[in-house]
């Protein structure tokens, strides 16, 4: 069986890495906000009733900026109705979720988790039922000092100081049909564009100035949507000179019922890069059409894997009901691993992305009520990738066997690598989608004398093998013998089926 080869030259760079490209994203669905990352009475709840045990998890995954409130249900929701004495606050219908919404965790509680958690916010607005007024009245209440209405409502709440939110998303999936409100791409760019400029006047700083807020607009849901990628074009061409960000949303699923569901499943990876190369060349275009020196990254603030076996919709009304708790197995890891590596390798223009969500809902994440905290398959890669996936990613280039799926071709070994030069390390994150163990060679002579450091390896002969609450470490990370490294080049076995990192120092 022939050898893989991995070639990675430290002058040959895709981009520097924002760390911000391993945020995530709560939203006001299930159990992610209550039961989630706010539950008073449990043994951990802090005097604000934040969940420590999940806290400690959230540190050690790495997450530096976390999307909030939502996705779908921020297209029907009235800031106002989260703020004040909790006493006063009125429940509301949920529409997104077929859920009532207690509102008894809102914006300031939030900012508050928000500096326990150590994570930056990143603030959706409402373009669904919300009007650019509502806008600009939230960026008032967060961002002014004081000496106005909103301003001095959040001082009378009990928060002097402003809280400078830097992100904000102008709507969420303006273009689905399930949107509340939902809007077609030349309506959606005229409502962006006024409520770009009025939270800049507020800010008084223009787009490119150091300090200025960061505004992400919608782009098309996601790649299968008909009105992709004419969407994208259109709103970027009205709003591209406030924007920074376009944003785009990606899920994948694992379909028993396609015709190679393993194989199928396993090109993901190379679909998501596909569609990040379509959305950059729609952004340069525009760029290129306005003549323009601004420059519009992407927001990937939604991908993950999500399957149809979890409920998604709530059968009566009630308040944060089990939903969307998807159980991850160890084929979903394996995926998400090849996921994130994409993201790596297309860090010169993902500048943001929020896996989504971050508790409970489609997330790494478990709580039982009143009970313990678990790290699913998933918490793994993304905590790797976000402690060591640093720097900048190198461009890779490798010569291995493919394979044929739903979305065309892909390499069977999935790799990505970095630099980090102030550690003077070098990572390199492979999944090998083979049924069979590959053995690589990884050619990285430019970064000099190397050692390895580290080398883990996830793997199961059960790809439906998944954690639990009795077994928290079924599928988990595994230490092996640091491979031998000569003249430059590392030589490697990875296991058939498997996540693997290997960290280098020189």
């Amino acid at each position: 069986m022939a050898k893989t080869k991995i070639f990675a030259d430290r002058n040959l760079k895709v981009g520097n890495i924002d760390q911000n490209i391993y945020g995530s994203f709560l939203e006001h669905l299930g159990r992610a906000v209550y039961e989630g990352i706010y539950e008073p009475g449990h043994p951990t709840a802090d005097q604000d009733g934040f969940r420590e045990d999940v806290l400690a998890l959230i540190r050690e995954l790495g997450v530096p900026i976390v999307r909030y409130p939502g996705g779908n249900f921020v297209s029907g929701y009235d800031w106002k109705d989260g703020i004040g004495p909790r006493s006063a606050r009125k429940k509301r219908l949920d529409l997104a979720w077929t859920s009532i919404e207690s509102n008894e965790f809102g914006t300031d509680e939030f900012m508050r988790w928000c500096k326990k958690a150590g994570v930056q916010p990143m603030l959706a607005v409402n373009m669904g039922t919300g009007t650019p007024k509502d806008a600009l009245e939230l960026f008032e209440y967060c961002n002014h000092p004081s000496g106005t209405y909103y301003s001095d409502l959040r001082r009378q709440n009990g928060v002097q100081q402003p809280y400078g939110v830097q992100y904000w998303c102008i709507g969420n999936e303006m273009d689905g049909e399930w949107q509340i409100c939902g809007l077609d791409a030349e309506s959606y760019g005229k409502k962006a564009l006024q409520t770009a400029r009025m939270l800049r006047w507020a800010d008084a700083k223009k787009a490119d100035e150091p300090g200025a807020v960061k505004l992400v607009v919608c782009g098309s849901c996601h790649c299968d949507m008909p009105t992709y990628p004419e969407w994208d074009r259109i709103v970027l061409e009205q709003t591209y000179e406030e924007a920074n960000f376009l944003s785009m949303h990606r899920y994948y699923e694992y379909r028993p019922s396609s015709p190679d569901p393993l194989m199928d499943f396993l090109g993901s990876a190379e679909n998501m890069g596909e569609f990040i190369d379509t959305v950059k060349a729609t952004i340069r275009y525009v760029q290129t059409k306005k003549r323009s020196r601004h420059r519009v990254n992407i927001s990937f603030d939604e991908w993950n894997i999500w399957t149809v076996s979890a409920p998604r919709t709530a059968p009566d009304w009630v308040s944060a009901p089990a939903l969307l708790e998807d159980r991850y197995t160890f084929r979903d890891m394996l995926v998400f691993g090849g996921l994130l590596n994409t993201l790596l390798n297309h860090c010169d223009i993902v500048k943001a992305a929020c896996l989504a969500q971050l508790v409970n809902v489609i997330a790494p994440i478990l709580t039982k009520k009143g009970g313990g905290v678990l790290r699913q398959t998933t918490f793994y890669p993304f905590r790797y990738a976000s402690q060591y996936g640093r720097g900048e990613t190198i461009l890779s280039i490798s010569d291995c066997r493919t394979f044929d799926n739903f979305y065309g071709e892909a390499k069977r070994i999935n790799e990505a690598i970095t630099h980090d030069a102030q550690e003077r390390q070098v990572c390199a994150f492979v999944c090998n989608y083979s049924e069979n163990a590959e053995d690589v060679e990884l050619e990285l002579r430019s970064f000099g004398d190397l050692r390895c450091e580290e080398f883990v390896t996830m793997q199961s002969a059960d790809l439906g093998a998944i954690n639990t609450f009795d077994d928290p470490a079924r599928v988990v990370p595994v230490p092996q013998e640091p491979c031998a490294v000569c003249d430059g080049k590392a030589e490697v076995r990875l296991a058939p089926m498997s996540w693997n990192f290997l960290r280098f120092r020189y």
